[in-house]
């Protein structure tokens, strides 16, 4: 596939696989094990220029293409589903700065792209997650400025987070039409911040609660129109989706070539187990599986760059790989037999790091309702 990509294409493939291996992967065992954000490797990320990717040129990025993001995503991915995660989150905020951020905003987009500033998004409550419009903080007009209160949840990068994208309820609408979107520095009082969530698996991304309590903010701190935050999230959901589909399409990716090479190497009854049909039945279907991902993925984002709406295609996309992935990265487990379900391989940590993917970005349940909704419009 990759005869098709441009040479800034395949020159950003090259520049991110070469730094996944030799510094992503040999470090990525130790931050599963340890649970620790590596902020080396994320200012090793930036030194790159790979926050920049998408954002244009004019705004300090490489400016190039959706579908180069979406590449580079999956080579992070293929050493380590965590530190993709990480080099997610820039590459989306300097997007939403640029395309809704007041100038004062975008003068922060300098040292996002040089890892200086650690942004981070703010959306789910405790008791609210595909349920964004009834999303329950708030934020209430005082003097010059805004009062904040309310409590996140599952927010990546919020135990190291300097600058917090907050959805709020600005209005006295019910629903999504009071919600806006407000900058927050992480420094100021009236923030704490949880302990980092001990999850399943995508260690190192310091995820926690944070609770805002009587924060007050300046008169400039929302991002785009007031009351219109849920659209903007939407929006920006479509572009997100189809990186996580990437970090999973990587994560897929590396399983398969830990099923191949191990199937090659491990000998049963006499023979490598590659030589046996149930095995080979089992790669052959992964390799079709994830070519096919990458071909939903990749057609979706052409779309997003030619300024196609791609709200279906999108969550086809995210839905078809993550539960692609979740089930070929298990088979390529099973593969391993016993040693599978061992840390001393890699894929006991993708088998973990991949169920993440099913349920981030809106769970595959929200993405088939997101679908049947698109069909039944072209069906009108």
């Amino acid at each position: 596939m990759d005869r098709f990509y441009s040479q800034d294409q395949k020159a950003l493939r090259d520049t991110a696989r070469r730094f996944a291996e030799a510094e992503i992967l040999p470090r990525a065992a130790a931050i599963d094990r340890e649970d620790r954000f590596d902020r080396t490797l994320y200012k090793g990320m930036a030194d790159l220029g790979l926050f920049g990717i998408c954002l244009r040129e004019g705004a300090g990025g490489a400016g190039l293409d959706a579908v180069a993001a979406c590449i580079a995503m999956e080579e992070l991915a293929r050493c380590s589903g965590a530190v993709a995660n990480a080099f997610a989150i820039p590459v989306e905020a300097v997007l939403f700065f640029d395309h809704h951020g007041t100038d004062a905003h975008k003068a922060l987009i300098p040292k996002i792209l040089s890892g200086d500033i650690i942004p981070a998004t703010a959306v789910s409550e405790p008791d609210h997650g595909s349920d964004v419009a009834g999303i329950r903080t708030s934020a209430a007009r005082e003097g010059n400025g805004w009062r904040l209160n309310g409590t996140k949840a599952w927010v990546t990068l919020g135990g190291v987070a300097d600058r917090i994208m907050v959805f709020a309820r600005t209005g006295a609408d019910a629903g999504h039409r009071a919600i806006s979107c407000l900058l927050v520095d992480g420094a100021l009082p009236g923030i704490a911040r949880g302990k980092n969530e001990e999850l399943l698996g995508m260690h190192g991304l310091d995820d926690c609660q944070i609770t805002f309590s009587d924060v007050r903010l300046p008169s400039d701190s929302v991002m785009g129109p007031e009351n219109q935050a849920f659209k903007m999230a939407m929006s920006n959901f479509n572009f997100s989706r189809l990186m996580m589909a990437s970090m999973a399409l990587g994560m897929a990716q590396a399983a398969f070539e830990d099923a191949t090479a191990y199937a090659k190497d491990r000998k049963q009854f006499g023979q490598a187990i590659i030589g046996y049909q149930a095995v080979q039945f089992m790669l052959a279907d992964m390799s079709t599986d994830i070519a096919a991902a990458r071909l939903l993925i990749h057609h979706a984002a052409r779309l997003h760059d030619a300024g196609e709406p791609i709200a279906k295609e999108a969550a086809q996309a995210k839905l078809f790989t993550t539960d692609m992935a979740m089930k070929h990265v298990s088979n390529a487990l099973q593969i391993h037999g016993g040693n599978g379900y061992s840390r001393e391989y890699r894929i006991e940590r993708i088998f973990r790091d991949v169920r993440l993917a099913q349920i981030y970005e809106g769970t595959n349940q929200i993405q088939r309702l997101i679908i049947a909704r698109q069909v039944e419009k072209e069906a009108a």
